[in-house]
């Protein structure tokens, strides 16, 4: 893991910090999005009694250097994610992965995020990038995955993440 991110106010970004403590049914604590029930503004409109299953949002690094490539420059929490991963192809992870983070807290995945028009405010055209097709023309979301929090625990860079799968069949991610 790269980079840890959190921000206590509704706010595309969220700051790099030292450590995030991750609590069990809730998600980061004092995040914006930590809670039982579903925080992002969209989602509370439709229904705010819906259960959060974005809780905690991680994103690969490698999609940063990706979307360099065509000139966008992406640092960690800049798209909104609480965990920045390094090495672990997280958009291919079934629903139920659990992912061991750090001495403690575990992490259980839920799907995909579904990138919004914010991106495209954070920087024009960038949401292109993020979401596009593929050969057959089916949907690809690239900004990350979502998850909730199984075990708490603090979480810090550097901590190593050990990806458990479900028991099969395994369902694909779909968004959340």
């Amino acid at each position: 893991m790269t980079a840890v991110s959190s921000n206590s106010e509704y706010s595309f970004t969220k700051p790099n910090r030292e450590s995030i403590t991750l609590l069990a049914g809730l998600g980061v604590e004092g995040d914006v999005h930590a809670g039982v029930t579903v925080k992002h503004r969209s989602r509370v409109a439709q229904d705010p009694t819906q259960p959060n299953l974005r809780q905690v949002h991680l994103i690969h690094e490698e999609l940063f250097t990706e979307v360099s490539a065509t000139g966008f420059r992406v640092a960690p929490g800049e798209l909104g994610e609480n965990i920045t991963t390094r090495g672990i192809d997280l958009l291919s992870l079934p629903v139920g992965t659990l992912l061991r983070i750090g001495a403690q807290a575990v992490v259980e995945v839920t799907g995909l995020r579904n990138p919004c028009l914010q991106i495209d405010n954070f920087q024009e055209g960038l949401l292109k990038q993020v979401v596009g097709r593929d050969d057959l023309g089916n949907i690809v979301r690239k900004a990350g995955i979502m998850s909730i929090v199984a075990e708490g625990g603090l979480v810090r860079p550097g901590d190593m993440i050990k990806v458990e799968l479900p028991d099969k069949p395994h369902r694909p991610l779909d968004r959340v």
